[in-house]
């Protein structure tokens, strides 16, 4: 006889699952504002940069440079050796010779 499926207990894994997948986003996005060094920026000038560029990024072209853009940023992070402010696609410190360019994909995140 089949044993009857535990409803709650997977509804509470995936739950944690989707807890821990946020937080891990909420780390990367932080790594990334202090790899850019837009940690510098006060906080209204960084929310003010962001909606200007969602307004932006509505036209193909220009999200494709800032595509090739931040491309080109991790690859310059990854040739200088990584270092504490460089992350790489696991959203932990880039370690030297370490793959930079494995992070999200945008298209992936919308």
């Amino acid at each position: 006889m089949r044993k009857p499926r535990d409803y709650d207990s997977e509804l509470k894994a995936l739950s944690d699952k989707a807890r821990a997948l946020k937080a891990k986003r909420v780390e990367q996005l932080g790594e990334l504002v202090v790899a850019t060094g837009a940690d510098a920026l006060d906080l209204e000038v960084l929310a003010g940069i962001l909606r200007q560029g969602i307004l932006e990024a509505k036209l193909e072209t220009t999200r494709e440079a800032w595509r090739k853009d931040g491309a080109a940023f991790f690859q310059r992070r990854r040739k200088k050796g990584g270092g504490a402010a460089a992350i790489d696609g696991s959203g932990a410190p880039a370690e030297s010779g370490g793959d930079a360019t494995g992070g999200s994909d945008a298209a992936a995140n919308r």
